[in-house]
């Protein structure tokens, strides 16, 4: 007897309805309101990374708007039946009335060319003819040139449906005639709990740190997500075992991660050196050991920031909360940024392993709290006792790892395989080191930067400016405006309403394009629920939106600076260091 051939989890699971899509919610929920009442946009773009359901929504939102029930009789609904012929057929991937074309093997004029003929006919079978162009990025300039006048007024019988894994190459004026959507990464934590119940129906045994490791290692993408759990099951004779795992994924086991942040917590370089040597002599991977470093630091991060706020049923969360009080939150904080960029470094050196090491001793070449390590000791200046440690916002933060990490790269004595014999300054330093005979005091003026630019001259605001504010508020937030028409309203400044006639000012001539002035006079109309005539006219926009939000990031940026200037440690720092430098442009407000 023959067997049934096996579907692979990814198809099996396949969502074919809005109610058994997971982590899009926000998009699950705009497209069910715009069905449910008759709101149909012309055209949609999706948007996100890959496996996260674009094509899969795609195919929903066609069966939803050629469903008609099973007695034949229903309408456009938000909850497609899947038993008529038009949900059978969609999900069968063989309705006449469904078109899939993969832009990224066919972009050509050709194909386009003839989709758009294809599109003067009427449906052969069903209430709508629905055109789903992937990857649509890829499209060549032609092609979307070819696309535009059909894409800006279709045929009432006909619906276009754009995805894409990167919106910043399409055109435009492609955007502009779209309803965007933007799919977003799945949680660790909706994946594992997804895969919980597709293993469950499947029957596979399996361990609970596997399943995690798996949620981990799609990275957000559902499919991504099956597809590694199809390849365990297999690998592992129809179970999951973590020791399966982690061999595929080449996955490092979290006590051995433990183990190097340990090391680095007591400044024991000797255990360092021998964990990465163990690491070489296992085969165990160099980034994989970086990617749990990170995975483990993120948790203790999270343990003394809220203190019992982790999973108590993740089974690597005792060992999270017992590092914790192993290091200080700002090393914690500096060990992550360490390891998270160490992994770019690893593809650069001849030898991963080195690199490892090379990452790793990073954290033990910083001075540890109070500026003495136990193990790397950095000389100890003959200054003042360090003040009492203040609560500090995120910029503070991150101008104090930035002055660490300067000021230890020219005193630190490192091994005499790694010491410096020359006495060449950092590279981070342009200009020549003060003299050693000046006194370098606490004061702010060594700190301040004297090539800071003059700020910008300050907003005459006004009171229909903080009308049009409001008002562009309300449509951003609730997505009525996108791309070039929400681009209108923030770049435009209201100067009158006479009546129903309100009249903005628009430096921009490709703005005041009379489809994105009309676009916007509809969604206003909408939002205010009264007729609306919008008049554009040209000039300089005084007090727009867009400057007020840039100004706010002025006023931001300038806070941050002097909160970071006046901070008594940063001055210290400087103070002990006489060629340490704030890098320009490296304190970021949060």
């Amino acid at each position: 007897m023959a067997r049934m051939s096996y579907i692979v989890l990814a198809r099996k699971y396949r969502p074919r309805t809005f109610a058994q899509m997971v982590g899009q919610e926000h998009v699950v929920r705009a497209l069910s309101n715009a069905l449910s009442t008759g709101r149909l946009h012309h055209a949609y773009l999706f948007t996100g990374t890959r496996g996260i359901g674009k094509t899969t929504v795609s195919r929903i939102l066609a069966k939803s708007l050629n469903c008609v029930g099973p007695d034949g009789q229903g309408g456009v609904t938000a909850e497609p039946c899947g038993r008529c012929g038009a949900c059978i057929e969609i999900d069968a991937d063989r309705y006449v009335d469904y078109i899939e074309l993969d832009a990224a093997s066919n972009r050509g004029i050709d194909e386009i060319r003839d989709l758009l003929e294809r599109a003067a006919y009427k449906p052969s079978v069903g209430r709508f003819k629905v055109f789903m162009i992937d990857e649509a990025h890829q499209l060549t300039k032609e092609s979307f040139n070819a696309l535009l006048k059909t894409l800006e007024e279709p045929p009432e019988y006909l619906k276009f449906v754009l995805a894409t894994t990167d919106p910043e190459k399409m055109l435009p004026t492609v955007l502009s005639r779209c309803l965007q959507f933007n799919l977003r990464p799945m949680a660790p934590e909706v994946v594992h709990d997804h895969l919980v119940q597709v293993l469950a129906q499947e029957g596979v045994a399996h361990d609970a740190v596997s399943v995690r490791l798996l949620s981990r290692a799609a990275r957000g993408s559902m499919r991504d997500a099956l597809s590694l759990a199809d390849q365990a099951i297999a690998y592992g004779g129809g179970r999951l075992d973590e020791p399966v795992v982690r061999t595929m994924l080449g996955a490092v086991d979290r006590t051995h991660a433990a183990a190097l942040v340990q090391a680095l917590a007591r400044r024991d370089g000797r255990a360092v050196l021998s964990g990465v040597d163990e690491l070489r002599v296992n085969g165990r991977s160099a980034a994989g050991t970086l990617e749990e470093m990170a995975a483990l630091l993120q948790q203790m991060a999270v343990e003394q920031a809220v203190p019992g706020a982790l999973d108590a049923d993740d089974p690597e969360t005792a060992a999270a909360r017992e590092l914790a009080g192993d290091l200080p939150p700002d090393e914690t904080q500096l060990l992550y940024g360490i390891v998270l960029r160490g992994r770019e470094e690893l593809t650069l050196a001849p030898d991963e392993y080195a690199a490892l090491t090379m990452v790793l001793l990073r954290m033990l070449a910083f001075p540890s709290e109070g500026g003495a390590a136990r193990q790397i000791a950095a000389p100890t200046p003959k200054a003042a006792p360090a003040p009492a440690p203040t609560a500090r916002g995120p910029a503070v933060a991150s101008a104090m790892a930035t002055a660490k990490a300067t000021a230890a790269a020219t005193t630190v004595k490192a091994p005499p395989a790694l010491r410096r014999t020359d006495p060449e300054p950092p590279p981070w330093v342009d200009e020549a080191p003060p003299d050693e005979a000046e006194p370098l005091t606490t004061a702010a003026a060594p700190v301040a930067d004297s090539r800071q630019p003059a700020p910008p001259e300050p907003i005459l605001r006004t009171p229909l400016g903080d009308r049009w504010a409001a008002v562009v508020a309300r449509l951003v937030e609730r997505q009525a405006v996108t791309a070039l028409v929400r681009e209108l309203a923030v770049q435009g400044e209201l100067v009158a309403i006479d009546a129903s006639t309100w009249r903005l000012r628009v430096e921009r001539e490709s703005l005041r394009a009379a489809p994105l002035r009309d676009k916007l006079q509809a969604s206003l109309a909408e939002l205010l629920g009264e007729p609306v005539q919008l008049e554009t006219e040209s000039g300089v926009a005084a007090d727009s939106p867009a400057r007020r939000d840039a100004a706010e990031r002025e006023r931001r940026q300038r806070e941050a600076e002097q909160i970071i200037h006046g901070d008594p440690l940063v001055q210290e720092l400087m103070g002990q260091f006489k060629t340490a430098r704030i890098v320009p442009g490296s304190i970021k407000p949060h």
